[in-house]
């Protein structure tokens, strides 16, 4: 199992480019599915999420092709309907691939999704949303499978929460679905709008993405096409913020300031100058230690939270006391002992609060990731504390984040990634 081990102390400077979404990606990769004609995909990143969706792709009999940042997808030879447990449980995306089966081949067999343990996640609004267009559901064995032996039809689907991935498993089966479907309540991520655009070229018919109300009209078939996945703006955010909590300077490229608005304010609270253009956006702390600065995670437009733990470590080195409080996950402060362990004062009010006093520098110690995100706040931690830190179980980076140790020295960090029996030292 990999390590990291990074020497902090060094402000991050220089520029970077942002890899394609992950989480744009993973649902295109699926909704290529539901096409008769190969879909190509431009700027996919080389990430361990990827890998799964490709290998589940795979297992289903199509065929996928991939050269550098493209991957071509081409379904022609699909003769099988069922996403096994061994591969679904690595990655909650993978029920993703539960609406384009049922909307294009009828029937659909996916074990329930792993991922990250951040708290419940449920598919119900998945399944309601599935049978309100006519399908056959049922949970048997751990797996959902799912019928809809005429073919779905159109309805009103009024989500209950507005679900990200509810929202972009509806929408791709709706394209196929007789009549007109309006998905209430709908996600407005960028990410959701990505997808549509991608099924908009493949000739779906799709309005009001990227607002609270979807309308689909469903077509009889949809055709081979090309796409570019956006950038990834957790990625784009996740280096600004890391930049910030070492004092550095840095510049990305490929970014799309646009999808961070209120991570890029906040930043500004705690100090950085920003600088936001088309294709960049810069960050330049002039070598001052960041402002300690409240958040609440939300829904998009709201602060997400796959930045929460990112910015809690960089106001554990802040000047002043801030609060953090998840609204999304209940279970997404794992990182806190950890944290703790490089000598951050922070201490948990109920479930759902963080308070966080900032210190002026944390110390380097072994610590374990738990999740994704929490994975690259431990990275922040480790970037501003004096001496080594060594990141075990950094599996959960390589899920989604490209070429860690390769930007991270680009921009001028000590690190270096270890294999199981290498020397730390």
């Amino acid at each position: 199992m990999d390590k990291l081990i990074i020497r902090g102390g060094t402000p991050l400077s220089g520029k970077l480019t942002v890899s394609g979404a992950k989480n744009s990606v993973l649902p295109i990769l699926a909704g290529a599915l539901l096409a008769e004609g190969p879909v190509r995909i431009h700027n996919v990143p080389r990430l361990r999420d990827v890998a799964t969706m490709i290998a589940l792709l795979r297992n289903l009999g199509a065929d996928v092709a991939g050269e550098d940042t493209t991957v071509e997808v081409t379904q022609s030879s699909v003769s099988r309907f069922r996403a096994p447990y061994d591969l679904v449980k690595t990655m909650r995306a993978s029920f993703l691939l539960m609406g384009p089966l049922l909307a294009r081949f009828g029937r659909a067999e996916v074990s329930l999704p792993g991922g990250c343990a951040i708290g419940p996640r449920p598919v119900d609004q998945h399944l309601k949303g599935f049978e309100a267009l006519g399908a056959e559901v049922e949970l048997q064995g751990g797996y959902v499978r799912a019928r809809a032996a005429h073919g779905l039809r159109g309805c009103r689907i009024a989500l209950d929460v507005p679900t990200v991935g509810g929202t972009e498993n509806l929408l791709m089966a709706a394209t196929l679905a007789r009549g007109t479907t309006r998905i209430e309540n709908a996600a407005r991520e960028p990410e959701i709008v990505d997808l549509a655009e991608c099924l908009l070229a493949m000739g779906a018919r799709i309005h009001g993405h990227g607002t609270a109300t979807i309308e689909i009209e469903g077509v009889p078939a949809l055709r081979g096409s090309e796409h570019r996945v956006m950038p990834d703006r957790v990625e784009a955010g996740t280096y600004l913020i890391a930049a910030a909590a070492t004092r550095g300077s840095i510049r990305l490229l490929n970014g799309q300031p646009s999808s961070l608005g209120v991570v890029l304010q906040k930043l500004e609270d705690a100090g950085a100058a920003i600088e936001a253009m088309p294709g960049g956006i810069a960050l330049d702390m002039a070598g001052e230690r960041p402002r300690a600065v409240d958040i609440a995670t939300a829904p998009y437009p709201g602060f997400p939270t796959d930045m929460q733990a990112q910015f809690l470590a960089m106001n554990t080195v802040a000047r002043g006391t801030s609060r953090v409080v998840e609204t999304i996950f209940e279970n997404r402060f794992m990182h806190l002992n950890e944290l703790s362990r490089l000598g951050a004062d922070v201490r948990l009010e109920g479930l759902r609060t963080a308070v966080v006093r900032g210190v002026t520098r944390l110390r380097g110690a072994p610590v374990m990731a738990t999740d994704l995100r929490a994975s690259f706040g431990l990275v922040v931690g480790a970037l501003v504390a004096r001496g080594d830190t060594v990141i075990d179980r950094i599996y959960h980076i390589d899920r989604g984040y490209e070429g860690i140790e390769r930007k991270l020295r680009a921009l001028g960090a000590d690190v270096r990634r270890v294999s199981e029996g290498q020397p730390t030292s």
